[in-house]
Formats: C-alpha cells, structure tokens, sequence
C-alpha cells in the first residue's frame, strides 16, 4: 500500500496534542496565578471548550451575584472581562453558559438590581460555537421635582469644588452617589445629566478616585443602552 497520509495525520496528532497541552496550560494559569485571590471554575462544554471564571461571590436574597469577574474560553482565548463595579449571575448547561449583568440603582437607602443585558455562548457539535448578547434593560423612573433638585444639587456640589471649597459631611456624601444619581437622572430624561458628568471627569478624578470609577461605570451604561 502507498502510504499518501501519514504525513498529515502525523501533523494533525501533533496540532490535537499541542491544542490540548496550551488549554491545560490556560486552565492552569487562570486558576492559580492569575486569580489566586479569587475562586475559579472552569467547564468543559461538547468535549471541545473550556470557559473559566473567577470573582467575588455575594448572596441577595438567595440570589449568587458576582463581581470583579473574569471569564475566558479558554482555547479561543475570548475574554470577557467586567469591572470591580460590575454585578451578574452566570448560567450554564451542557450547551451554553450564559451571563445576565445587572446594575444597582436608587436613591438613598433605596437601591435595586435591574437587569441590563445579557450574553449568551452556546457551543455546537461541529466545533463551532456563537455568542450573542441582548440589551434587555428597563430603567426605574423617579419623581421628576424630586430629580430635579438632585440635578441641581449636583451643580452646585461640583461648583463648590471647582471654587476650592471644602464639602460638608453631608454634602459629601451626595457627591459620593453624585455618578449614580446622575445616571438616574439621565435615564429619566434629563439631557443635561450626561453633560455635567462629560464635562466633570476631570474634576471628580482629581477629587476622589472611586468617585471616578463609580463615573466611569455610570457613562459605560449609558452608552451601552444609549448605542444598542
């Protein structure tokens, strides 16, 4: 018989074994290098994939919410990655895994989850898989006089720091929740929200770094429901 394959079949072992080796090695790292701070799984989907995921697990209301996440497909090396600020519950089945990411929003000691959106990988047999993901949030509507006067203690909160001026206990506490308060403000209509937090980044970074962080969270969610 005249051999006319070995040569290939010889490569695609070496390809399989190299394949299987660098997703071990993947796995590996994950786990114990990169979130060794943080509990990990992993799972194995269609015998082909491997989706890994680390973060800060809390309860609310029976409800597993996680934060500071990290989740990979591992042989794909397609990262998905989420802010310290980020809440979601992950889903998965022999077929899929799932992630619904929600955002905390209210006013005082009045705060919900709602969900924002959610993105779905299902794998196939063939070795194929897709990923899609849905905007699938409803914002909460307040009081508009009641938006009114937080928008406009907001301005005020940000000219008195513009002037150099030191902020009461109270009113710095408004500004803590002035990037959350804005952002329910621009989710009720008022245009004028997303303008005062475009034009006080500097400011507030200059002020009080997780002020900022919480900002920048606050104008990611609202380009995520302003561009989907």
């Amino acid at each position: 018989m005249k051999d006319i394959n070995s040569t290939a079949v010889a490569t695609i072992e070496q390809h399989a074994r190299n394949n299987i080796e660098l997703t071990l090695d993947g796995v590996i790292d994950f786990i114990n290098n990169r979130h060794s701070d943080l509990k990990s799984h992993y799972k194995v989907f269609k015998e082909q994939f491997v989706v890994c995921w680390a973060g800060h697990v809390k309860k609310v209301d029976g409800e597993e919410y996680y934060s500071r996440v990290d989740i990979e497909l591992i042989n794909e090396q397609v990262r998905l990655f989420y802010s310290a600020l980020d809440e979601l519950t992950i889903r998965f089945t022999e077929d899929s895994f799932e992630t619904l990411e929600y955002v905390q929003l209210g006013l005082g000691k009045e705060q919900k989850y709602y969900p924002l959106e959610k993105l779905k990988i299902s794998f196939k047999e063939n070795g194929h898989y897709t990923i899609k993901s849905k905007l699938v949030f409803d914002p909460p509507q307040f009081d508009r006089k009641t938006l009114h006067h937080i928008l406009n203690t907001n301005q005020a909160l940000l000219k008195k720091i513009k002037g150099g001026k030191i902020l009461n206990q109270i009113e710095y506490q408004d500004f803590v929740h002035l990037p959350d308060t804005s952002l329910i403000c621009y989710l009720n209509g008022f245009e004028e929200a997303r303008e005062i937090m475009d034009e006080s980044g500097d400011l507030i970074k200059n002020t009080d770094r997780s002020v900022y962080q919480s900002l920048k969270e606050a104008l990611r969610i609202i380009r995520k429901v302003r561009y989907s």
